[in-house]
């Protein structure tokens, strides 16, 4: 009897010390607050020192972006960090990232250095754009998620205090968090593990020398991690034709299945167009024809018809590329070419002749066609042959907004005697109700040349 209690007991308290081990919320810190064990410094040579058990950044001047990394590697965590920065400097923390020779994935090349940093980074970013929070893929991709997304969160940054970071990265989802305000949510498969970075930026201006960055309290959860509660912070999920667990619980579903023609039909007609259109490795694809628009296959537009929504789409375009996303489409105009309705510009602004026709602009990419051209100032596009993010809000009050790999490039109100002017001066100035009709299909547009569309998803709006 004696050595079963003895027994029992010697279990319970093995089993009450792998449950102290295991439980949630068991920091480990990353710095000693004495010296830099356990990191080594990336890509430039900015100043790192520790005083009064906090690390300082400084800047150098014409030193490219240098960064103090974590000699492991982390994959899922959950990482929090305060920081006190100089209003003029901009910074990040690095994660999920590497250091390598080679150029894969990464469209921002450094000729300062050769090897270079690249991976995930929530910005730190004083300046009045106001975008810290987001975060941004350093030397690959650019920016993932702009603050732009989610602006109520903008104010979470204070100026000249000390702010306290976290980033809870479990399997694809990456969320942060600024001060306790929820930032941004990205679903994204890129990276799965690398180090983590302490970020002081490039400066090419000797007024900006001896600016510091300082960073406490730098610490890790990477066992048994205990996600936040969900909330409704807008996602940007970058998996192809995939909802997340949050779009699907926040109203967001595919508009195109990625694998069949269910929910599409040909533009003034009953089925699917026979020619033109393909379907391949998940991507829609409209193929290379005649250069007339609809002449080949046709338009296609949805079986489902809206009236405020938000809807994403991803597509590709390739040389010389011709297309568009039309919205409030009603088929009531017997147009021999595309259907018409409010065009989202999918467009090849450097070779295409279109881009150059119109007024000022209004024929280029992400622009509303014919009407207003979407303000680019470079950044927003990427290269011939990689995959852009496009958007259109319609809010139920009217209000539309056109966006472009996470940047909004346009706005404007329909109904409103501005709208109606631009109608009047335009190719549409002859169709009575133009852009006006309180519900409509959505529609890809055929236009002779190949473009490829994939994660076609909306939310619709109340």
């Amino acid at each position: 009897m004696k050595q079963t209690f003895y027994l029992c007991f010697i279990l319970f308290a093995q089993l009450s010390w792998v449950s102290a081990q295991q439980k949630p919320g068991q920091w480990e810190y990353l710095f000693n607050g004495k010296d830099l064990k356990g990191f080594k410094q990336l890509n430039g040579k900015a100043k790192y020192t520790v005083q009064n058990g906090e690390i300082v950044g400084t800047t150098v001047l014409k030193e490219p972006n240098s960064f103090l990394a974590t000699e492991k590697d982390y994959g899922d965590f959950i990482f929090e960090v305060d920081f006190k920065v100089n209003d003029n400097m901009n910074s990040g923390i690095q994660f999920r990232s590497e250091i390598n020779s080679t150029t894969d994935h990464c469209n921002v090349t450094d000729k300062h250095t050769p090897e270079r940093v690249h991976g995930y980074q929530m910005e730190i970013d004083p300046a009045a754009r106001a975008w810290s929070g987001g975060i941004y893929d350093e030397a690959r991709r650019g920016w993932l998620y702009s603050m732009e997304n989610n602006p109520s969160a903008k104010n979470a940054f204070k100026n000249n205090q000390w702010n306290h970071y976290r980033i809870e990265c479990i399997g694809t989802s990456i969320r942060t968090w600024v001060n306790g305000i929820a930032c941004a949510h990205l679903i994204d498969d890129m990276t799965p593990k690398g180090f983590i970075a302490l970020q002081v930026h490039a400066i090419y201006d000797a007024k900006n020398a001896g600016e510091e960055i300082r960073w406490k309290n730098v610490r890790i959860q990477t066992k048994n991690l205990k996600p936040t509660p969900a909330d409704d912070v807008f996602v940007v999920n970058t998996l192809v034709n995939n909802i997340s667990a949050d779009e699907n619980r926040m109203g967001v579903r595919l508009l195109w299945d990625g694998k069949t023609t269910d929910g599409w039909r040909g533009a003034h007609t009953s089925g699917f167009p026979e020619k033109t259109w393909a379907i391949k490795d998940g991507v829609l694809w409209v193929t290379k024809g005649k250069s007339a628009e609809s002449q080949n296959g046709g338009d296609i537009v949805t079986n489902e018809e809206f009236s405020a929504f938000d809807l994403q789409f991803d597509f590709l375009l390739s040389d010389t590329a011709n297309s568009g996303v039309k919205y409030f489409v009603t088929e009531k105009e017997k147009t021999s070419g595309s259907a018409i309705g409010l065009e989202y510009q999918v467009l090849d602004d450097d070779k295409h002749p279109d881009a150059k026709l119109g007024s000022i602009g209004n024929r280029t990419l992400a622009s509303l066609y014919d009407l207003i051209p979407a303000k680019k100032t470079g950044r927003e596009k990427l290269p011939i042959g990689e995959w852009n993010r496009g958007r259109i809000i319609v809010y139920p009050d009217g209000r539309v907004e056109h966006w472009l790999n996470g940047w909004k490039v346009l706005e404007y109100q329909r109904g409103t005697q501005y709208f109606y002017a631009l109608v009047a001066k335009s190719k549409f100035a002859n169709i009575p109700g133009f852009g006006m009709a309180v519900k409509g299909h959505i529609l890809l547009q055929e236009h002779g040349t190949q473009v490829g569309y994939r994660s076609i998803k909306i939310k619709e709006l109340k």
